[in-house]
């Protein structure tokens, strides 16, 4: 088991998000569900039977989801970072997530359970860190313009064009 692990509050939707972030991530699985027994009902105001905590796991990290109430909610202060090589997977997984269209600014997205993702190209960092600072300002010009990245425009930015 990892050190560290992310703990996500949910209303009542753990269960339905980890099956959700399964389906989209290669590489990934509900591990355990703990559920809410009688003399928990009660104290908690989940029915018996209802899904305390989710363990789950995406691409190898482990997470854990849990059934707590409307207490709090989530917000662009947590965010997951979605390393991505191609822009295939760029739009894969923006098509998948993306629920908040007034959300969206520079590869930052909320999926429907309100959790932000930033669904970044690796390609990005490498343009950042270059160099000329000419090309970091005309890449930085650009991709704060953007809602999802596109990869073949950041470039372009990069070489002037």
């Amino acid at each position: 088991m990892q050190k560290i692990t992310p703990h996500l509050w949910f209303d009542s939707e753990a269960e339905e998000a980890a099956e959700f972030y399964t389906s989209i991530f290669k590489n990934s699985k509900i591990l355990e569900v703990a559920r809410y027994d009688e003399a928990a009902e009660e104290v908690s105001g989940k029915k018996a039977g209802t899904a305390m905590t989710v363990r789950f796991q995406l691409e190898g990290q482990d997470f854990m989801a849990l059934n707590g109430g409307p207490v709090f909610k989530f917000n662009e202060a947590i965010s997951f970072v979605v390393d991505c090589e191609t822009q295939e997977e760029i739009d894969y997984y923006w098509e998948k997530m993306s629920a908040v269209s007034e959300a969206e600014q520079c590869g930052w997205l909320k999926d429907k359970y309100g959790v932000s993702w930033q669904i970044v190209p690796r390609a990005l960092s490498e343009l950042l860190s270059d160099p000329d600072p000419a090309k970091v300002h005309r890449v930085t010009d650009v991709f704060l313009k953007m809602k999802k990245f596109d990869i073949q425009k950041l470039k372009d930015a990069a070489e002037g064009k």
